[in-house]
């Protein structure tokens, strides 16, 4: 028997996959199940419980899957793992249950960018490919929905804690700042070591491609790997021609991707693709095609000869960091949120370069303010609509708008997507107007 812990896309694809194995399972979460989950359940006949954990503790499971934003410091793994009851990530579970070869993608950022892209390459030269896990549905659930030769896998470094024998034919390692280091008992080396799980299990006939990030190339001479290794630098030309290890790659002049930190990811993503066998024909025609998700960067509209663009996205300083090195006009920066303990400090040399003004938007940005106003024209706004409305009046012909918060939403918004749609149908709205 199998217990799963959470109901979420994680937890759902794994009790989906389970009933499609044959596997007795049963479901637990200590919240309330999503509607469209719970019906899910009901209809495969799967049994649940929700509001907490109670039935659970009458069962004694073969091995039991986590959520991956259950920590293992939570009182219901721990009573598992004390009774040495194997505790799994759902991609573990799917990883044992799959027959195609995975493409897995983490870092920091950029894990969604170029996970859609391989993907994108991928489908565009007809192969039998899906992208799961962190983006659409999970891993699990695609194999209990349909098999593939190929999976493209975003992956978090909370689902590779919890990982025994995954191994991805091909990994990537895009970059590594700190960030969510409360699950790592703010110890940066074990949020650096959980990352470079994803290559623990790897072989010699398996690829890691790691980019010559500083954070990675220090942590790499430090842990023993058995996979072939591919370092990957980049740089983009005026032209918007990228290198790649100091040869010729492909071009971004006719691409929606722009900046160096989507060079880094376009370069990592045709290394991956180079090893599945696509030409650079290929790849070229596919990158010119390719269309990222929104709040990403999103080009929205021009008004007046001003270009809004919304990068919602970014909720940490290093986004931000890159969001703004990609501007080539006057930027108007709009930033706020629920801050993260956020040091603004690597991004006033690029905001005294390129930021005119800096349009707030919170219910608290005191510590935007005081950081920046003593270089920068500071207006503090409210509500998105109050934010636009500041950015249409003072915005000239040439300038962009960038709204690349920097921070968690949760203040004003559900999330970031929620934001980010939000600040398009104000833009849109006010072009109509």
């Amino acid at each position: 028997m199998l217990v799963i812990l959470g109901c979420g896309e994680s937890g759902m694809g794994a009790a989906l996959l389970a009933h499609k194995l044959a596997i007795p399972v049963f479901v637990s979460d200590s919240g309330i199940i999503k509607d469209e989950f719970k019906k899910h359940l009901i209809d495969e006949e799967i049994d649940f419980e929700e509001g907490g954990h109670t039935i659970i503790y009458e069962f004694t499971p073969s091995f039991v899957v986590k959520s991956p934003g259950i920590p293992d410091s939570s009182d219901v793994v721990k009573y598992y793992i004390e009774r040495n009851i194997e505790v799994i990530s759902e991609i573990e579970f799917a990883y044992r249950n799959c027959t195609g070869k995975i493409i897995a993608i983490t870092g920091s950022n950029g894990k969604t960018t170029t996970t859609n892209l391989i993907y994108h390459i991928l489908k565009s030269s007809n192969f039998s490919v899906a992208k799961v896990g962190n983006i659409g549905y999970s891993f699990a659930r695609s194999l209990a929905q349909q098999t593939y030769n190929y999976y493209v896998i975003e992956v978090s470094s909370f689902q590779l804690d919890s990982i025994v024998s995954f191994k991805p034919y091909i990994g990537i390692i895009l970059n590594i700042t700190p960030d969510h280091l409360d699950r790592y008992d703010n110890n940066y080396e074990k949020y650096i070591a959980s990352k470079f799980r994803m290559g623990l299990n790897q072989n010699s006939q398996d690829h890691l491609i790691l980019y010559k990030d500083p954070t990675i190339v220090k942590s790499y001479s430090s842990i023993n790997l058995s996979s072939q290794i591919s370092w990957i630098q980049s740089e983009l030309t005026t032209e918007e021609l990228i290198y790649i290890n100091e040869t010729e790659g492909p071009s971004l002049k006719h691409s929606t991707l722009k900046g160096k930190h989507n060079a880094m990811n376009v370069a990592c993503a045709v290394k991956a693709c180079t090893i599945l066998g696509l030409t650079k024909g290929a790849i070229q025609l596919a990158i010119n095609s390719f269309v990222n998700d929104p709040h990403r960067l999103e080009s929205i509209t021009s008004i007046d000869g001003v270009e809004y663009i919304n990068d919602s996205k970014a909720t940490n300083v290093d986004s931000v960091y890159w969001a703004l090195d990609a501007m080539k006009s006057n930027v108007i920066w709009i930033a706020g949120g629920q801050d993260k303990g956020n040091d603004y400090s690597i991004l006033l040399p690029l905001v005294k370069e390129k930021v005119k003004t800096l349009v707030t938007l919170g219910v608290d940005n005191s510590k935007l303010i005081d950081y920046f106003s003593p270089y920068v024209t500071v207006v503090d706004t409210h509500s998105i609509q109050e934010c636009v409305n500041v950015c249409n009046k003072i915005s000239k012909e040439g300038d962009t708008v960038l709204f690349s918060p920097a921070c968690a939403s949760f203040d004003l918004f559900k999330n970031y997507m929620h934001r980010g749609d939000e600040f398009r149908n104000e833009v849109l709205k006010l072009k109509t107007n």
